[in-house]
């Protein structure tokens, strides 16, 4: 199956069967390993907004949320190396267990960024829960990185939050970006 998003056309990666089961997998683990304690799960915005919903729909344990943006993408399909926060967090993680919530981990730059900011607010721990991950893509090791949802081939993908141009976060599936011709 196709879809076209702007000028570009996306081939059917990820189906949102796999993707619900996948998460559902998450959740458990998640619950496993924090029983007895109370998390703080930050999402990353603007792409985590629909892996977070379905995954803290997973958790049965206390937790509270709040998000953050940071972005190193600017409408295209590749990043811009340059990071910048945008809307900090509201919560104080102080001794606490974060989770931060990915929609998908590929340079490692922006996540880098992040979890050096949040270091520096003395939580007590930091571990990463993304829905995708392109390890050919990483620039920088994410030691923090705990919970993978799919490891993916360094494709530009879009869907189920990740955006292309600012569109295509609503589509359910993901989508890997088909190669571009030249007509000459």
């Amino acid at each position: 199956m196709k879809v076209q998003i702007d000028d570009r056309e996306f081939d059917l990666m990820l189906a949102y069967d796999q993707i619900k089961k996948r998460t559902r997998f998450l959740g458990i683990q998640l619950n496993v390993d924090y029983e007895n304690q109370v998390p703080v799960f930050i999402g990353v915005l603007n792409g985590s907004f629909l892996f977070m919903a379905d995954l803290i729909k997973e958790i049965h344990i206390s937790c509270e949320m709040g998000f953050i943006k940071v972005s190193s993408y600017h409408g295209g399909d590749t990043t811009s190396g340059i990071v910048k926060e945008v809307i900090g967090l509201d919560i104080d993680i102080t001794g606490r267990d974060v989770i931060i919530v990915e929609d998908i981990v590929d340079t490692g730059l922006t996540l880098s960024f992040l979890i050096e900011r949040l270091k520096q607010l003395n939580p007590a721990s930091i571990n990463i829960c993304s829905l995708l991950f392109k390890p050919a893509a990483l620039q920088k090791e994410i030691d923090e990185l705990t919970y993978v949802g799919f490891e993916i081939p360094n494709e530009f993908v879009v869907g189920y939050g990740l955006d292309y141009k600012g569109l295509g976060r609503n589509l359910k599936d993901i989508y890997r970006a088909c190669p571009v011709t030249s007509e000459t």
